[in-house]
């Protein structure tokens, strides 16, 4: 019913389950992973009213139980889920522990992701771990504002005031407001059309 996959690896699609309700992948040397993927395999459906929510249990090296800690959830509707694990750390879960204290996890580098069958009403009530939720701003969108950001504070670092101006016959001088206008020009057709700059 449930696959999971990490960028490099094979995807998994035989989980162990641990009830009838309740699955578990391993995540060997999760250190490593900076990001998970749960989908549904589209054999079978969650039965109706219900879909999963997505746990991590992360092995504490100080020897203590780990605890589950809610990523986010998946369902008939919202086949597949992105969650990004890197920097999460083990700690005290927040809220219901449906796999019991950090369920076989044992010691070493691996984790165990868990998918538990609930009903949908209760799993939009849930608050995941916020570190988890990845981004929903394209990371191009994410880049360009940056370069536009550092271009427009590089060319304002150089910015004096006509009295200040000193005369150089080899050089070319730029009013800022042109930089300006150009930045929120470019910004404004990023928010319209980010792929405008392909035509």
């Amino acid at each position: 019913m449930f696959g999971c996959l990490v960028a490099g690896r094979l995807v998994q699609t035989d989980p162990l389950q641990v009830a009838p309700d309740k699955f578990l992948f391993q995540l060997p040397d999760f250190h490593n992973v900076n990001h998970v993927v749960v989908f549904m395999l589209g054999t079978v459906p969650f039965p109706p009213g219900t879909g999963g929510s997505v746990y991590l249990s992360v092995p504490d090296p100080g020897g203590g139980g780990p605890a589950w800690q809610l990523l986010g959830f998946i369902s008939n509707d919202k086949p597949s889920a992105i969650f990004r694990i890197s920097g999460l750390k083990p700690g005290p879960g927040a809220g219901p522990q449906p796999f019991g204290p950090g369920g076989s996890c044992g010691s070493g580098s691996g984790a165990q992701l868990g998918v538990s069958v609930e009903p949908l009403q209760q799993l939009v009530q849930e608050v995941p771990v916020s570190s988890a939720a990845v981004s929903s701003v394209d990371s191009f969108l994410q880049f360009t504002q940056k370069m536009l950001d550092s271009l427009f504070n590089f060319c304002s670092s150089f910015a004096v005031s006509q009295e200040q101006m000193i005369p150089n016959r080899t050089e070319t001088f730029i009013p800022s407001s042109c930089v300006l206008r150009w930045y929120e020009n470019y910004q404004r057709r990023m928010a319209q059309n980010p792929n405008f700059w392909k035509t």
